[in-house]
């Protein structure tokens, strides 16, 4: 073998075990890097701070969910990373930062939502989970909720976690 030959092979597996260090293993929770929720505001009603805060509520009841199911293991997002990520375009609208960034922290999977406003009756949650390596979607799902109360909002992302994620009856 060439010097130049073993050079590109060393670069390789280097690359590869690399990669093959942030993803999971078969039977092992997936990392996950939750990055939260933000509101699509389609309504002709401006922001209330009340959907700010359920914004807020959103991000902390997935955490606990996923943290309780033992199916994934939550990574916490470092500050600098946090920082990163505030100055620059939205999770999920930015070509795929949101892999680079899960990366960084450590995770396999990026995680993150978004919450659309049609009216205050007509709003819908959506989830996105993505594979951080390849850039494989492993769960969207949106659910419809109608009213735009504490419980209409908590009730819609039960039911998309407990029916669609964790497959409970």
């Amino acid at each position: 073998m060439t010097l130049m030959k073993a050079m590109i092979f060393a670069a390789i597996l280097v690359s590869a075990f690399s990669s093959a260090a942030n993803a999971a293993q078969p039977g092992e929770a997936p990392r996950v890097a939750f990055f939260g929720f933000r509101l699509i505001n389609t309504s002709l009603e401006p922001t209330a701070p009340a959907e700010q805060q359920r914004l807020l509520m959103l991000d902390d009841l997935l955490r606990r969910k996923l943290g309780a199911s033992g199916r994934f293991t939550l990574i916490p997002i470092p500050p600098d990373i946090t920082k990163e990520i505030s100055a620059g375009p939205d999770i999920g609208n930015c070509n795929g930062c949101e892999r680079d960034f899960a990366k960084k922290a450590g995770a396999n999977w990026a995680a993150w939502g978004t919450v659309q406003k049609v009216s205050n009756l007509i709003l819908n949650i959506n989830l996105y989970m993505e594979d951080a390596e390849t850039g494989k979607m492993e769960f969207v799902k949106s659910v419809d909720i109608r009213g735009n109360t504490d419980e209409s909002w908590q009730h819609g992302l039960d039911y998309m976690l407990r029916h669609y994620l964790f497959g409970e009856p």
